[in-house]
């Protein structure tokens, strides 16, 4: 595919990236949390904001009847980009229950229309305490078991689902630096296992995403697009906080504040054949409900600027 640049690149990429936005941007964190907006109130404000496409969030956050999400969904011109799950990938006893859990936000992820499985790993340190409960390093037979497990949902859900899992670096999780992120893609087989490109979440590990497309382009399978203030980051290493204390000190900035340039990233998109969601996240859990529609139109505006629509519907990547 021949890069373009100058001011007619960000008219090819609107083409093939797809924009959309997630719970995530309304400081939605959890399935039920009293400090969280109502989802009618999350929907409305999506809409309003000039989005099409949202990706579900936390299971249980918005209806999971697929008849009664699908008219919620669709009586606002609204359309489903994938489901969002968690599990542990290395912990094989969990296996079981974690399969079912998956393959239950699946189904509600298909029946939606929709084609992706963003899949989360866990954290190590508590969201709201920051203790840690796990450590922070996986051994070479738990790298093992993470990687065998991840080709094996994999298979499942495309088989079984037509739904393809793409995994979601973290902060605080097993998968959050740049090395981490290279032995899974490194150990896994890209039919079935490719990567949710979570741009500020590479950033917070230490990672660099726009050297990550160029490496690994074959294996983004979906994008979630988010910076991350520099200074909190240093606040991060030389204090050593949690992710949830790193976020209620505004770690999440929206563009184009913050790292990575949200430019440098879309311009690297656009140079793969592949056509990809790029969802916005702006992790604001807890905050106040007024706060996130402001927030969602002017991050609209700026990357619609970079040449990001939200009106078609990508394929699937060819790739896969």
């Amino acid at each position: 595919m021949t890069t373009i640049s100058g001011p007619d690149a960000a008219r090819t990429v609107a083409g093939h990236l797809c924009l959309g936005s997630a719970p995530d941007s309304w400081g939605v964190w959890f399935p039920e949390d009293e400090r969280q907006v109502h989802f009618t109130r999350f929907l409305d404000e999506l809409a309003q904001a000039g989005y099409r496409w949202l990706e579900l969030g936390p299971y249980g956050y918005l209806p999971t009847d697929p008849e009664r999400l699908a008219e919620e969904v669709g009586s606002r011109g609204l359309s489903v980009s994938g489901g969002t799950t968690f599990g542990a990938l290395h912990r094989p006893d969990e296996w079981p229950a974690m399969l079912a859990e998956v393959r239950r936000v699946a189904r509600l992820a298909a029946a939606s229309g929709a084609h992706h499985l963003v899949f989360i790993p866990p954290m190590f340190r508590d969201e709201k305490t920051g203790a840690f409960t796990e450590e922070p390093t996986l051994t070479p037979d738990q790298w093992r078991a993470l990687t065998a497990a991840a080709d094996e949902l994999g298979k499942i859900l495309l088989e079984e689902h037509d739904v393809r899992l793409v995994v979601h670096p973290h902060a605080d999780s097993h998968i959050q630096t740049q090395p981490a992120i290279e032995r899974l893609l490194d150990g896994t087989d890209s039919r079935y296992v490719n990567l949710c490109l979570d741009t500020g979440h590479v950033a917070y590990g230490g990672g660099d995403a726009v050297d990550l497309i160029r490496r690994y382009g074959e294996r983004m399978g979906y994008v979630h697009i988010k910076q991350m203030d520099p200074d909190v980051l240093v606040q991060v290493a030389t204090e050593n906080l949690g992710f949830g204390e790193a976020v209620r000190r505004g770690v999440c900035v929206e563009p184009p504040a913050g790292v990575p340039n949200p430019a440098d990233v879309i311009a690297e998109l656009s140079t793969l054949d592949a056509e990809l969601f790029v969802i916005v996240e702006q992790d604001l859990y807890p905050c106040e409900p007024d706060v996130p529609l402001p927030i969602a139109r002017r991050t609209r505006d700026y990357l619609a600027g970079q040449g990001l629509s939200g009106t078609s519907r990508p394929r699937t990547h060819p790739h896969h």
